[in-house]
């Protein structure tokens, strides 16, 4: 079984129903009063919380792949991204429907008046374009350099996403740090000398070509 096979037969398959476990947990949670004295405050904070983990997994895939030479795992990002979207929908509609209760006037007073709200707000509207762009026919009639300049945003959006969680959080900010922490080590990954240090890792030790001379994958 080659990379690709092991990939789309195994993998995301795995991958696909474990990301469905956060929301399983959830809803057991609140069939079962297991989600504390503020269940909405709750289900706002763990949708927006994995979200932006599967936000940032899905960065991880460019440099796991470099590190690893496993091309085939850009298959996953994708699927990563729309679950990312996924929690971050359920996230907002929360906050829209049993916090807010669709009060207009409620929902742009917090948008204008609390940072962290305009943040994730604003955030969240940049991921829209994101996700409806990323079915295949989206990238074809885009064409693929438009369709990567347009992508390059979600890099905007996990900014925006871990700045909303850190001034969000008024106590522990040990979680927020810590993605901030692996957005900034995500940044570096892109830097052009950091990007072939990370692709020679994984190069056989007989390779004598010049890390300039090998294909980086974007």
């Amino acid at each position: 079984m080659n990379q690709q096979q092991l990939v789309s037969r195994l993998l995301k398959p795995v991958v696909f129903i474990a990301a469905l476990v956060p929301l399983a947990l959830l809803v057991w949670n609140a069939l079962h009063d297991g989600l504390g004295a503020n269940p909405v405050e709750a289900i706002t904070f763990e949708t927006g919380d994995w979200g932006l983990r599967f936000l940032l997994i899905t960065l991880c895939v460019t440099p796991l792949r470099r590190i690893t030479g496993w091309q085939a795992l850009v298959r996953l990002r994708r699927m990563l991204g729309l679950f990312a979207f996924f929690y971050l929908c359920l996230h907002f509609l929360t906050y829209l429907v049993l916090d807010a209760f669709f009060n207009l006037g409620y929902i742009l007073e917090d948008i204008t008046d609390r940072t962290y709200i305009t943040l994730g707000f604003s955030s969240f509207l940049l991921l829209i374009p994101l996700a409806v762009t990323s079915t295949n026919a989206m990238v074809r009639w885009l064409g693929g350099q438009r369709w990567r300049r347009l992508h390059k945003l979600v890099y905007v959006v996990a900014t925006g996403g871990v700045l909303h969680f850190l001034w969000l959080v008024k106590a522990d900010l040990r979680e927020p740090l810590i993605y901030m922490g692996i957005l900034l080590l995500l940044f570096l990954a892109r830097v052009p000398a950091v990007a072939q240090r990370l692709a020679k890792i994984r190069a056989p030790a007989g390779d004598k070509k010049p890390a300039a001379a090998r294909q980086i994958a974007t």
